[in-house]
């Protein structure tokens, strides 16, 4: 490959401070409780997928979250709404993002990164449990800048029993 061809893929400083921007916004937003900015994120074909484990597929593995947008629209609902108890009041939450990987796609950029949440349960036990694992965000660009079309979580112990995920993780 020429040097030409590898420098016109590769991202520019401003695009890749853009992309991870967009995913620590997005994650900000969710760990705050923001709910309906955390909703404006998305484009109208959403989905938003925590499979169980890494290379299952969603039409043949149960998941923990398989939603597309309308999906995604009632679950922001319900925890507007206060009477989701098991986040009311909503957990304190913050995760770090880290080994941030960005590339092109043909409309937008395909994100993965690690992340470790750290959520307070001060609804009930007030314990505080730790989430790992792995995010995919693929991100298009409109009009409006960047919308997330994709987010897919595997979770380190996703595929053991886990509490419930009443929050965006």
């Amino acid at each position: 490959m020429s040097a030409a061809t590898l420098e016109s893929r590769a991202l520019a400083e401003a695009e890749l401070r853009e992309v991870t921007g967009f995913v620590y916004k997005e994650a900000r937003l969710a760990d705050e409780a923001r709910y309906a900015d955390w909703e404006a994120l998305w484009t109208d074909d959403g989905v938003y997928w925590v499979p169980r484990a890494e290379g299952h597929d969603p039409n043949t593995h149960v998941s923990h979250i398989y939603d597309n947008r309308t999906r995604i629209a009632t679950r922001v609902r319900q925890l507007l709404t206060g009477y989701r108890y098991s986040q009311e009041p909503a957990s304190p939450m913050r995760r770090l993002i880290s080994n941030v990987e960005v590339s092109r796609t043909d409309d937008g950029y395909e994100v993965g990164s690690n992340f470790m949440l750290m959520e307070t349960v001060v609804q009930s036990t007030h314990e505080l449990r730790i989430w790992a694992g792995r995010t995919t965000h693929r991100l298009r660009r409109v009009d409006q800048g960047l919308l997330m079309a994709y987010k897919k979580v595997v979770l380190v112990n996703g595929d053991e029993a886990i509490p419930n995920l009443a929050f965006l993780i």
